[in-house]
């Protein structure tokens, strides 16, 4: 499969708002990738896993250590199409394996040998899938849709298989090579020691719009509200002696989190799966700043935060239980859940109220707001486990912050944003003169939007190195966010949380905008 009919049909997916035209679009794509290697089973399997990964936007290697720098000079494009997807799949291997002296050096090399084979079109697609800014629309609930209909399947037997191997393009691979893709999809069920799919939420502005979602016309209806701590989600999987510690992303840290290795070995079941949140927590009681608990789980460098993140402990929480000794769980409406989790996890459970009084909801959202938790997560009792989408049942409700910051300079769009001026750089005002940088974002904006900025940045620009156009410091925009953490990234020390576009502040001059103190003071520094 080359990689030119991947990027075409990225184009075609782009062009379109039709989800029905972006599923028949990546469909075809995945026949065609299918029947490419018929005679080679392992090589079209590899393949459709490849394609699945790129048509979502995403490289099958989370990080190639490939940064902004490395595609700001790329070479000249090739004229003509040669590259296939398993080529470029080596390509970014060998990149992401690259490690020790010289290896910036040998990385840059190997990029710069990927792109020089690359037409412009494909340039553009790969440069998008490495900035992760490929944004054509094709989330991974399209291309699981899309699987369904290439493979002639209802698509909830595919959902449900991807909910349970974890990843899409195996069960992508399985249903489009099998002469049974209904029997190859039955076989992914769930497996103590398989990570699967977290189930996610939707979000609500308030308690009352929360309740108002998950509740009965006709009655007042129970609904269970948890706290939201503002650790990193964790999925434990316990067989006997062997524990597994994965996180949201389903990335392994079992050998970074002994602590939570040994209070899973405590339980009195053996044979577990748990969802939950990790958390540092001082002395006080009070949680540690999330990115304090961020760098405890990440990868060990020695980093000053690294040093400090070693000197604390996590403690998990848990706040819905998938197995336990033996029964499958994920089917069962929550309130029969919450009653094994207590049972299997006590004292390490999530703290909840059970109540069909949205007052009384509001009032424990208060109280953990004030005990420095991120908000709750209001749920149905009757859903069952919904793994690997936003489950209608779960909706989560936190307090909204906002900032007016100035854009500093706009990125090129890819993917559907081709054309368009996209990730905004955000800065906050320095009351001695200038703005400091706090980060970037391209979340929250419409088309319309885009195309505003689009023309706006471009009358404002004063520098374009092809990439990234410098603008004049003069627009403000209004930015929600979720939290703030410590960055050495950024100049000011900072990063934005979650931020989202909520609009353009055309009453607000840059001299009216936030100050980096009003940043440094919302943040506890």
């Amino acid at each position: 499969m080359l990689l030119a009919e991947v990027a075409a049909t990225s184009d075609a997916v782009s062009a379109t708002r039709s989800r029905l035209a972006k599923r028949a679009a990546i469909a075809d794509l995945l026949r065609r990738t299918a029947a490419g290697d018929s005679a080679a089973a392992d090589q079209a399997s590899t393949n459709i896993e490849i394609v699945v990964a790129y048509i979502a936007g995403a490289l099958r290697q989370r990080r190639t250590g490939l940064g902004y720098a490395a595609l700001r000079d790329l070479p000249p494009p090739a004229s003509e199409a040669t590259l296939t997807v398993r080529a470029v799949d080596a390509a970014f291997a060998e990149m992401a394996a690259l490690e020790g002296p010289g290896s910036a050096q040998a990385r840059s090399a190997a990029a710069a040998d990927l792109f020089g084979a690359a037409t412009e079109r494909e340039q553009a697609f790969l440069r998008g899938l490495v900035a992760g800014e490929l944004r054509q629309g094709a989330l991974d609930s399209v291309v699981v849709d899309a699987v369904a209909e290439a493979a002639g399947t209802p698509p909830d037997a595919v959902r449900r298989a991807v909910m349970m191997r974890g990843a899409t393009g195996p069960v992508a691979s399985a249903a489009l090579l099998a002469e049974d893709p209904l029997g190859a999809l039955a076989t992914f069920t769930l497996e103590v020691g398989r990570p699967v799919r977290p189930m996610l939420a939707q979000s609500a502005p308030d308690i009352a719009a929360a309740f108002e979602k998950l509740s009965s016309a006709d009655a007042p209806t129970e609904l269970c509200v948890d706290v939201k701590l503002d650790g990193i989600r964790i999925q434990v999987h316990r067989l006997g002696d062997d524990i597994r510690v994965v996180t949201r992303s389903l990335d392994d840290i079992t050998e970074r989190v002994p602590e939570i290795v040994d209070v899973v070995r405590a339980l009195p079941s053996d044979r577990l799966v748990l969802d939950g949140e990790a958390l540092a927590i001082g002395e006080d009681g009070v949680p540690r700043p999330f990115q304090e608990t961020a760098a405890r789980s990440a990868t060990r460098e020695a980093t000053p935060e690294a040093e400090l993140a070693s000197q604390l402990q996590l403690s998990p929480f848990f706040f819905d239980v998938l197995h336990a000794d033996g029964r499958d769980l994920v089917d069962a409406p929550l309130h029969e859940r919450l009653a094994v989790l207590d049972e299997v996890a006590a004292p390490h459970v999530v703290r909840r109220l059970v109540t069909s009084d949205p007052e009384a909801a509001a009032e424990f959202f208060a109280g953990a707001l004030r005990e420095g938790q991120e908000g709750v997560v209001v749920k149905s009792l009757d859903t069952p486990y919904a793994a690997g989408r936003r489950g209608a049942g779960w909706i989560k409700v936190k307090p909204r912050q906002t900032l007016d910051l100035v854009v500093l300079a706009v990125e090129r769009g890819s993917g559907r944003r081709q054309g368009w001026l996209s990730n905004i750089h955000l800065g906050a005002r320095d009351p001695e003169g200038g703005f400091v940088m706090l980060g970037k974002m391209f979340k929250g904006m419409t088309d319309e939007m885009l195309e505003w900025q689009t023309a706006r940045f471009t009358e404002l620009k004063t520098d374009d190195n092809g990439w990234v156009v410098t603008v004049r410091p003069e627009q403000v925009v209004e930015i929600a966010f979720d939290g703030l953490q410590r960055s050495t990234r950024y100049p000011g020390g900072l990063a934005l949380r979650f931020a989202r576009v909520l609009r353009y502040r055309d009453d607000k001059s840059a001299a009216e905008a936030d100050t980096i103190e009003t940043v440094r003071t919302l943040a506890g520094f």
